[in-house]
C-alpha cells in the first residue's frame, strides 16, 4: 500500500479537495478473498458503522452538502441509518447558498402559516447548539422596515410589534430611518453562526456514522422496484430512498422544477466602521428596509470578529454551472451608498465581499417533501433567500420523511403545489 500526495494527482484528488490518498495494489496471486478483506477491513477504519462500501446498498442517499443536505445527513446518521452524503465540490466551497459568516434568523413572517415551521426552527437550533457544544444562535432583536405610506400588509408574528422611526431610533440607535419608514420590531430575531453551523454538523454526521463524499458529482437518478439508482463520474450507487438538497442545482436533478426555479446572483459586502461597538448589539440587530426604487436592503451588526454586513435581496440571473464570480467593484460601491445612507457609523472602507445563489420559486416559497411522481425520493428545493434560518428543522423532516414517517404539518411546501 502507497501513500498519494496531492500534487501527484492534481486532476483527481484537487477535483476533490483530497490532500492524499492510500492506494493499495492487487497482483497477480491475489485472489477475491483477498480483496474483500481489504475492503472489509476499510469498512471498518473509514466513516464509522455506517460506511457503504462500493456495491452494497445504502438506506438513504443525500445529493448536497448545504445546510438542509447536511442537517438530513446528520439527522438520518443519528437515528440509526446507513447514508450516502454526495456533493460535487469539496467542504467549504463558496459556490451554493450556504458559504459565508453569519445568517439572519426571525420570527416575524407575512403569513401566519410559516409560525409553526418557525417556532419549530428555534427549537431546532438550540437542539443543534447543545449537540455542537456551542452556541449557534444569539438573539439581538430585529428591525424590518417599509415606507409608512404603503398600505401592503408587512411582516408579522408572535410576539412582534409595529413601531415608528422615533421609536426604531430608541431600540437600535445605529439605524437610521427617516419619518417616511415604519417598522416590525421582532425581539427573538437573531444571528446565527453560518460557518460553525456547517463545521458542526458535518463532524456531527461523520461522528454519528454518515458516509460523506464530496467532490463527486451527480450525473442522474432513476427509481425502480427496488429502490433508486444514483449515477456518478465512478458508477452507480444504490440506495432505498434518496435526498435531494442540491441548492442551485436542483434544477438539473429535478426536471419536474426545472421550469420553477430561478437561480439568481446576490452579493454582500462588509463594512469596517471606526467604532465596532456602533454597529454591534444592541445598538443595531438585524434589519432589512423596503426602499422605494431599489428592493429589499438587509443587513446583520459586526458578530464574531465579522464586519457589519449588508446586501440587496435581488440579482440578476446567474449560471450555477459557471464557477462563482468576486463581487465587482460597481456592485460593492452600490452596497456602500446605501450602508452610509441608513447606518451612519458604517464610515468605513468594504473590507470583505461576498457572492452567492439564491435560488428562487413562485411566492418565494420551499419545495420539501416526496417527488409527487417518484416514491421514495425527497426533496428539498427553493429556499427563495431564507432558507438558512430553517435548516435544522428541515434536516430533522426530511430525516423523518426518507424513514417512512408523515409530515403534514409540511403539506403547505409539498414540491407538488410549488407551481
Amino acid at each position: 500500500m502507497t501513500s498519494v500526495p496531492d500534487h501527484h494527482g492534481q486532476w483527481d484528488l484537487g477535483r476533490r479537495g483530497l490532500e492524499s490518498v492510500v492506494r493499495a495494489s492487487v497482483h497477480v496471486y491475489n485472489d477475491e478473498s483477498d480483496v474483500s478483506a481489504l475492503t472489509a477491513a476499510l469498512g471498518r477504519q473509514m466513516s464509522g458503522p455506517a460506511f457503504i462500501p462500493s456495491g452494497a446498498r445504502a438506506d438513504v442517499i443525500v445529493v448536497g452538502a448545504g445546510v438542509h443536505g447536511s442537517a438530513a445527513t446528520w439527522n438520518l446518521a443519528r437515528r440509526g441509518a446507513s447514508v450516502v452524503q454526495l456533493d460535487q465540490f469539496a467542504d467549504g466551497h463558496a459556490q451554493g447558498s450556504s458559504h459565508g459568516h453569519i445568517r439572519m434568523i426571525r420570527r416575524a413572517y407575512p403569513n401566519p402559516v410559516w409560525d409553526g415551521l418557525v417556532d419549530r426552527a428555534y427549537l431546532a437550533w438550540s437542539e443543534l447548539s447543545d449537540a455542537a457544544g456551542e452556541t449557534l444562535l444569539t438573539t439581538t432583536g430585529g428591525l424590518y422596515a417599509r415606507p409608512a405610506a404603503d398600505g401592503s400588509p408587512g411582516l408579522r408574528g408572535p410576539g412582534c410589534e409595529t413601531v415608528d422611526a422615533a421609536r426604531a431610533a430608541e431600540i437600535f440607535p445605529g439605524l437610521r430611518l427617516g419619518d417616511e419608514f415604519t417598522a416590525v420590531y421582532d425581539p427573538a430575531a437573531g444571528v446565527l453562526d453560518a460557518a460553525a453551523t456547517m463545521r458542526s454538523l458535518r463532524s456531527l454526521a461523520v461522528a454519528a456514522g454518515a458516509d460523506r463524499r464530496t467532490g463527486v458529482r451527480v450525473l442522474g437518478w432513476e427509481t425502480d422496484g427496488d429502490g433508486v439508482a444514483v449515477r456518478t463520474p465512478d458508477g452507480v450507487l444504490r440506495a432505498e430512498r434518496l435526498v435531494i438538497a442540491a441548492g442551485p442545482w436542483t434544477g438539473a436533478l429535478v426536471p419536474a422544477l426545472r421550469d420553477l426555479l430561478r437561480v439568481v446572483r446576490i452579493v454582500n459586502i462588509h463594512v469596517g466602521a471606526s467604532d465596532v461597538s456602533a454597529v454591534s448589539a444592541p445598538v443595531l440587530g438585524p434589519f432589512s428596509v423596503e426602499v422605494p426604487g431599489v428592493g429589499l436592503l438587509y443587513g446583520l451588526p459586526a458578530f464574531g470578529g465579522a464586519a457589519l454586513k449588508i446586501g440587496l435581496d435581488h440579482g440578476p440571473d446567474d449560471d450555477p454551472d459557471r464557477p462563482q464570480t468576486p463581487v465587482t467593484a460597481a456592485e460593492a460601491a452600490e452596497l456602500l451608498v446605501h450602508a452610509r445612507r441608513f447606518l451612519p457609523a458604517a464610515d468605513g472602507d468594504v473590507v470583505d465581499s461576498v457572492s452567492c445563489r439564491y435560488t428562487m420559486a413562485p411566492r418565494n416559497r420551499f419545495a420539501v417533501g416526496a417527488l409527487p411522481s417518484s416514491p421514495g425520493v425527497f426533496v428539498a428545493a427553493a429556499c427563495s433567500g431564507h432558507g438558512f434560518k430553517f435548516g435544522p428543522v428541515i434536516g430533522a423532516a426530511l430525516a423523518d420523511l426518507a424513514l417512512g414517517g408523515q409530515r403534514p404539518d409540511l403539506d403547505f411546501l409539498a414540491p407538488g403545489a410549488l407551481g
